[in-house]
């Protein structure tokens, strides 16, 4: 007679142990408390789908921030190319994209999941949704659960529930608590790749307002503690974006050390060259007032909020300018000043820091240490890295080896 083997969580890392264990000949159900697998999946890379990164294997520690070692064998058992050849394997066509960051060709992240569902069919996995798992109990070696829709057995368990960001795709918690009923320590729980509130009240005026190709710095007690260039986005409440995502990260450990943040609107231009570049935009418009005069060289949102940081009068004529104001205005171009609040909540986080603590749990197979035949895979473990496709990564490189050892 086959194992009953259960998945409770139909994202990335559930998706894959489920068919992974069913290409083993298991008797697999893969439990969803969505209506569909992927819920979460289907909003990654702005509906997109980063499914992973082209990068080596190797590279991909470089980008985990907790735990890295932990996923050695995950990693090297499942790479990036096993995950896009399966993906391909059922009709999926893919692309790379800048930073190596690996797409659906269609953009459409729905196109992702249609091959997980063939993926799931083509081994047998049973799949509930609608169902959602309201308590797990062990007895007699065998896993009791109870749904909202009735108590089955199951000889072998996964958890892969996720973690607690972005609840309106179910990733509500609930691993943690059957993880803490099965005898589990569940670390700190907090927000990783998440945006940022700052305290200057004049960033509501920047709303929606999009920069590329700039630099982001933070900085704690005067020392430099991440600088990246790319993408950001000002909310009402702060900043957000790529590399704001990837700042939250590093920030945790200095959040008492009064973090402040500095943007170069314009990285590729030295000093030298941005002033050169403001005197031929004076010399253009010499005879219109400054708040006329910086189209060309910032965004319309943006001026009002620079001239106002370099204390320099907006109606003041071009070729009343000094040089001392000039340079105050390049100072703030370069230097464009936030002070950090605090973090958004952990509702609009990308993922989840904190879970399964990975010192109970085999890094060679998944299993727990404390309960045989339980494994976990994917966000509900201690694991977390940063935007790229590595979060997505960790899922299906851990989800692999519980499915091929559960």
């Amino acid at each position: 007679m086959k194992e009953k083997i259960c998945i409770v969580g139909a994202g990335p890392a559930g998706i894959i142990a489920a068919g992974i264990a069913g290409s083993r000949g298991k008797d697999v159900t893969l439990i969803e408390k969505n209506e569909r697998i992927g819920k979460k999946l289907f909003i990654t890379g702005k509906g997109r789908c980063n499914i992973t990164n082209n990068a080596p294997i190797e590279d991909f520690f470089d980008n985990v921030m907790k735990n890295k070692n932990f996923l050695y064998s995950s990693f090297y058992s499942f790479t990036n190319r096993d995950i896009v050849n399966l993906l391909e394997s059922y009709g999926l066509e893919t692309k790379v994209e800048r930073g190596n960051r690996i797409f659906p060709l269609s953009d459409k992240s729905s196109d992702v999941i249609k091959a997980f569902q063939k993926f799931l069919v083509a081994n047998n996995v049973k799949l509930l949704l609608d169902t959602k798992v309201n308590s797990i109990d062990i007895k007699n070696e065998k896993f009791i659960l109870r749904t909202n829709r009735d108590e089955t057995i199951f000889d072998k368990l996964v958890i892969a529930t996720g973690g607690k960001s972005y609840p309106a795709t179910g990733s509500t918690g609930d691993g943690y608590i059957f993880a803490e009923g099965l005898g589990h320590s569940i670390t700190k729980i907090r927000p990783s790749l998440v945006p940022v509130e700052v305290k200057e009240t004049w960033i509501k005026d920047l709303q929606g307002l999009s920069l590329k190709n700039v630099t982001l710095s933070a900085y704690a007690k005067k020392k430099i503690i991440y600088e990246e260039f790319g993408e950001m986005i000002f909310t009402h409440y702060g900043i957000s974006g790529p590399i704001v995502l990837s700042m939250s990260n590093y920030l945790y450990r200095y959040i008492n050390d009064g973090i402040r943040l500095s943007i170069d609107l314009k990285p590729a231009l030295d000093d030298k060259k941005l002033d050169d570049r403001i005197l031929r935009d004076f010399e253009l418009n010499n005879n219109k007032k400054m708040k006329n005069a910086l189209d060309d060289l910032l965004p319309q949102k943006l001026i009002s909020i620079i001239l106002f940081l370099s204390d320099l009068d907006p109606e003041k004529i071009i070729n009343q300018i000094t040089k001392e104001e000039r340079l105050k205005l390049l100072n703030s171009i370069k230097e464009f000043p936030l002070t950090f609040k605090f973090f958004r909540p952990i509702e609009e986080a990308i993922v989840t820091s904190g879970g399964v603590s990975t010192k109970e749990i085999n890094p060679s197979t998944m299993e727990s240490k404390k309960v045989p035949g339980l494994y976990f895979a994917g966000e509900i473990i201690d694991v977390d890295a940063l935007t790229g496709g590595y979060n997505l990564q960790i899922a299906y490189s851990t989800g692999y080896l519980a499915g091929s050892n559960v």
